[in-house]
């Protein structure tokens, strides 16, 4: 019972991994489906797929599941010779999984090689004279966590059977234990009635037997005189039709049971005798051992690859509420860049500062008049008396602070609408209800912005002062004069103003440029302004993304899990080492 890492059992690892982390949280339609597909599927993994897969010379596990009442426990009992499983007329009467092997086998069974999730407990065969109503007694529906192993001479060795609960079981837990361990049978014996074997919920196991390629075995019970010749055919016609043809089938007609509640032990003669037919023969064991878990594995790989689409369909919501997050503060930058060229951040209070400073009665006339004049104001304000275009520098200040914050709210809320568009994105916002507007220190993060911008100004004024008679015409005006200047001719445009702000404002431009050129010339000015609109083009970008990052972060969890691309290479890895395995083993 010792196995080694081979290829395979590597490669089924990882992909195990993969999909026990595979990262279905948000809940897109379908996600829940999905994430229980994901979850069966590492459970089959785990109770079927790695041990085979490890060792297909360990015992066979065949599993009866049938729907409720169809008589599975008193067939079970039958098949080993006493009674093991309650039987009776109170439903559910299986309530915990019993597993009966050979005493030869019991360490097979004993550690979780198999059904790692059950905890074992090591149960006695019932006393002799018990009736099969008081077999099994395991009342306690904690238990049905439970595997109890029975060891029973009857059972052939490399052989156990378990008695699975009903499939359409009334309770929950039955019905998920039943998938669970028809899903870690190395082959199924189904049992079914005459007035029953057309259900639904039959059915749909056996499709799923079909599509694992599972060997299956169907007992027809309680099946009235003379009613064989009819219902066989049919039911022959419909395995044929799913896929199952060559399925055994195995007759039991309506009988009395003795005292105790048991078949007579030639009921189930024949799928006794087949049981014990592919148990005792170690080449039939290996071949259905090998082609229910090529079977299993082919199966798993069409389930991951449904999981790995599912798993891109949450990626693909991510990335559009992202993009969707991100156009909303495009278009922020956006705005605020239009506020800042249109004019409108000379209205009320900047324009007034502005011609307090400038002026306009002959500034068109005599450009160098308005210079000395500016040389005086700034010589005054250096004897202490006060300089309007500080008040010209704050105000502007003002105004653009309050254009970024006004923008920066509308984008956050703008997302936050965004988000409540649908249940994915309506569950990120209710785990982080700070995303309904802009981040705490935004306000904040936003006049530094300016200053910092106005800052970046002044030095580029200064670094652009080369010569020293460029230098001499700083100095002489003041640098908040001629970073003053540079702002509004970086602002000014007539499209944000009205009647006679646009001749204010217009004439204010120009005023501020034929300064400009006068100190640095015409092809400098230019470069200037371009470049003082691109940096405060580039710190509003930043500021925004990073309130737009903050979706982003809060998407960050929803992001972890592998990727579909790693989940359809590990499936199609594990595809190729169990195809290599098994060639191997026949050449073997």
């Amino acid at each position: 019972m010792n196995e080694s890492r081979t290829p395979a059992i590597i490669s089924l690892e990882r992909l195990r991994a993969s999909l026990a982390d595979v990262g279905l949280g948000l809940p897109l339609d379908g996600a829940q489906e999905h994430r229980d597909a994901a979850a069966a599927a590492v459970r089959q993994i785990d109770d079927y797929i790695r041990p085979r897969l490890a060792d297909l010379d360990a015992p066979l596990l065949a599993v009866v599941g049938g729907s409720t009442g169809s008589g599975k426990s008193t067939i079970v009992n039958a098949l080993v010779g006493t009674p093991t499983s309650r039987a009776g007329v109170i439903r559910p009467t299986t309530r915990q999984p019993i597993l009966v092997h050979s005493p030869a086998d019991a360490g097979w069974f004993a550690s979780d090689r198999i059904l790692p999730g059950l905890a074992r407990v090591r149960g006695q065969v019932t006393a002799a004279g018990t009736p099969a109503s008081s077999a099994g007694d395991a009342p306690a529906a904690s238990r049905i966590n439970e595997l109890m192993l029975l060891g029973i001479d009857r059972v052939p060795p490399f052989l156990a059977i378990v008695d699975a609960p009903d499939i359409d079981s009334v309770a929950d837990d039955n019905r998920a234990l039943a998938s669970q361990l028809l899903a870690a049978a190395d082959l199924w014996l189904f049992v079914t009635t005459a007035n029953r074997y057309a259900d639904a919920v039959p059915w749909r196991l056996l499709d799923n037997a079909a599509a694992r390629s599972i060997t299956v075995g169907v007992i027809l019970n309680r099946v009235p005189p003379g009613a064989a010749a009819d219902v066989l055919p049919d039911l022959r016609g419909m395995l044929d039709q799913r896929g199952l043809s060559g399925t055994q089938v195995f007759v039991i007609d309506e009988q009395p049971l003795d005292d105790l509640g048991m078949l007579p032990p030639t009921a189930v003669d024949a799928p006794r005798a087949w049981l014990e037919s592919i148990a005792g023969d170690r080449a039939e064991r290996a071949r259905v051992a090998a082609r229910t878990l090529r079977g299993a594995v082919d199966d798993l790989d069409r389930r991951v690859l449904v999981i790995a689409d599912a798993r891109q369909q949450q990626l693909d919501w991510i990335e559009g509420a992202v993009a969707a997050v991100a156009h909303e503060y495009e278009l922020a930058v956006e705005a605020v860049d239009d506020a800042t060229k249109d004019g409108a951040l000379l209205r009320g209070e900047v324009l007034a500062r502005w011609q307090d400073f400038v002026g306009t009665s002959d500034v068109f006339r005599r450009l160098e008049g308005w210079v000395s004049r500016a040389r005086d104001q700034a010589t005054a304000w250096l004897r202490g008396r006060p300089q309007p275009v500080v008040e010209v520098e704050t105000q502007i200040e003002r105004g653009l602070h309050a254009v970024i914050l006004d923008q920066g709210g509308s984008a956050a809320a703008a997302a936050w609408a965004s988000l409540q568009r649908s249940a994915a994105g309506r569950s990120i916002a209710q785990q982080h209800p700070e995303l309904r507007s802009e981040s705490a220190g935004f306000a904040e993060a936003s006049a530094t912005l300016v200053r910092d911008w106005q800052g970046a100004l002044m030095q580029l004024v200064q670094q652009n002062a080369g010569s020293k008679r460029v230098r001499a015409r700083v100095l002489s005006l003041g640098l908040n004069v001629v970073t003053v200047a540079l702002m509004v001719v970086v602002f000014a445009s007539t499209g944000g103003l009205t009647g006679g702000e646009v001749v204010i404002a217009g004439g204010s431009a120009v005023v501020g440029q034929k300064l400009l050129e006068t100190i640095f010339g015409e092809d400098a000015v230019r470069r200037l302004a371009v470049e003082a609109r691109r940096d405060l083009q580039q710190r509003v970008d930043a500021l925004f993304d990073s309130e737009a990052v903050r979706v982003t972060e809060a998407l960050a969890d929803a992001r972890l899990g592998a990727s579909p691309e790693v989940l359809r290479r590990e499936s199609e890895a594990l595809l190729d080492d169990v195809e290599r395995a098994a060639a191997s083993g026949d050449r073997s």
